[in-house]
């Protein structure tokens, strides 16, 4: 681990994190090893991988997820 890498993956760039009405977004260029390390992270809730690359953590919900992006 680098301190370049450790300053751009995730979780560890808090400065590219945001909360935007009630999901908490992960600006960068994720994968979906990183999204798995996100839903081990906030269990019960709803990880996406937008089409960004970002990471949105979604409050749980009775239906799927819709991105941000998408709205």
């Amino acid at each position: 681990m680098t301190t370049e890498a450790l300053l751009r993956r995730w979780p560890s760039a808090y400065m590219r994190t945001e909360l935007v009405h009630g999901v908490i977004m992960f600006s960068g260029d994720f994968d979906e090893r990183d999204a798995a390390i996100a839903r081990r992270t906030y269990p019960g809730r709803q990880v996406l991988l937008n089409a960004d690359g970002g990471i949105e953590v979604h409050p749980a919900g009775t239906g799927p997820a819709r991105s941000l992006l998408d709205r």
